[in-house]
């Protein structure tokens, strides 16, 4: 049963041939086909090419920064409202997900591990085992998803979609093995010996980028990245602070005031339009009643809160902008918590105990080339534990290539 508002949506929809949202679409979804597939009650056949243009389409649909993408670029948007295609392919996706049957229709004798179920790895187990091949998934924690599931709001992300995707994937023949961290005890060169033909390192960024000043060890004081893999946990007391600009930290804020908190507010050093986050995402935080303090900079947190400085820019020699704190003007904060959240860098555990190193850059980043190739023989990489924190589209679509680069290293080992 189709919902009314996205019939209207797709109703109001001009299917323009050189579709500009299409152009928009990091994975160049083929909007205007998938409209009219849905205007024609065709959803089957829509939601088959959705997922076989992106097997994370029912997410995407959801976190999306969809304003900047698709959205962003509609025709419409010029004169008036432009076309809500994210609940048209939420509403296509979802079915599709729920109703279809997945099976393996032939079995290839190679096998590959994944090391992490976020966003790449769900999205390459997807592709190879459709293909036949035999993929065993190595997942630090006790559930399947990684950021999707740890890292993303259930009011943003329900978490009974990734248990469905888990589903269709075992129906896929993947073997998942939970609560096994890769390094400490089997590493890369175990995984290689047991007969896996290629490796697939997908692990994102766990590990919180301190902010380097005073106080931050004291216990009033969290990672966004700790605090929304588990906020029940957490007891935050009645006002909290949190520090950053992006996604994340307005899911922290959001999580902090819907589980209790009286006053969250969002403390961050430049201005409103300088922020990282999409605007649908502050849009939705002002909504939920978070403040933000602007033009503050953090200088040292105390048992009270935080000791901040005022900031502003100014023009410096050669006419260029720049963000200098205001002398004299510190002043105290009162938080009962602080949660700090401005951005995330990997964990090194697989790198530091695989003997031939995966080299990395100073951030800890993988290195790989154009097609997700490590310096290590045999072994690819992909999503945020290569270019950071990114968007789930950019990383299924980095994935993708790197799909094609596993297939073509493994006809190569036959010859």
């Amino acid at each position: 049963m189709k919902n009314e508002k996205t019939i209207d949506e797709a109703n109001r929809c001009l299917t323009c041939k050189n579709a500009r949202c299409s152009q928009g679409c990091p994975i160049s979804t083929a909007i205007p086909q998938i409209i009219e597939l849905y205007r024609n009650g065709n959803l089957d056949k829509a939601g088959k090419i959705l997922f076989e243009n992106n097997p994370l389409s029912v997410i995407c649909s959801m976190v999306c920064p969809y304003e900047e993408n698709c959205m962003g670029k509609c025709i419409l948007e010029i004169k008036g409202e432009p076309i809500d295609f994210p609940s048209i392919e939420k509403e296509i996706s979802t079915k599709y997900l729920n109703e279809s049957v997945f099976s393996q229709e032939i079995k290839l004798d190679h096998r590959i591990a994944i090391i992490g179920s976020g966003p790449s790895g769900i999205a390459l187990a997807f592709i190879l085992a459709k293909k036949g091949y035999k993929i065993t998934i190595f997942e630090k924690y006790s559930k399947l998803g990684g950021v999707l599931r740890f890292g993303i709001p259930e009011f943003r992300l329900p978490k009974d979609i990734l248990d469905t995707i888990e589903k269709r994937l075992i129906e896929l023949g993947v073997k998942i093995r939970y609560n096994d961290l890769i390094g400490p005890v089997n590493n890369i060169e175990k995984l290689l010996e047991d007969g896996y033909d290629a490796i697939f390192i997908g692990t994102g960024v766990w590990n919180p980028r301190p902010l380097g000043i005073k106080g931050e060890t004291f216990g009033h004081v969290h990672y966004a990245i700790n605090y929304l893999r588990s906020p029940e946990s957490f007891n935050l007391g009645k006002k909290v602070a949190v520090i950053g600009a992006g996604n994340v930290a307005m899911d922290a804020a959001r999580t902090a005031k819907r589980l209790g908190a009286d006053e969250v507010n969002i403390i961050y050093r430049k201005d409103m339009k300088d922020m990282t986050a999409t605007k649908t995402e502050i849009k939705e935080t002002k909504e939920d009643g978070i403040q933000f303090i602007l033009y503050t900079a953090p200088k040292e947190i105390v048992d009270e809160g935080i000791i901040v400085t005022q900031t502003k820019f100014v023009l410096d020699k050669d006419n260029n902008e720049k963000l200098i704190n205001i002398d004299k003007s510190e002043n105290l904060l009162q938080y009962d918590s602080i949660i700090i959240a401005v951005s995330q860098n990997p964990a090194n555990n697989i790198v530091s105990n695989t003997k031939e190193n995966i080299e990395i850059n100073k951030l800890g980043l993988v290195l790989i080339d154009e097609m997700g190739h490590t310096t290590k023989d045999g072994v690819f990489a992909s999503g945020d534990v290569v270019t950071g924190a990114k968007t789930v589209v950019e990383a299924v679509v980095n994935t993708k290539k790197v799909a094609v680069a596993i297939e073509e290293y493994i006809l190569n080992l036959k010859k």
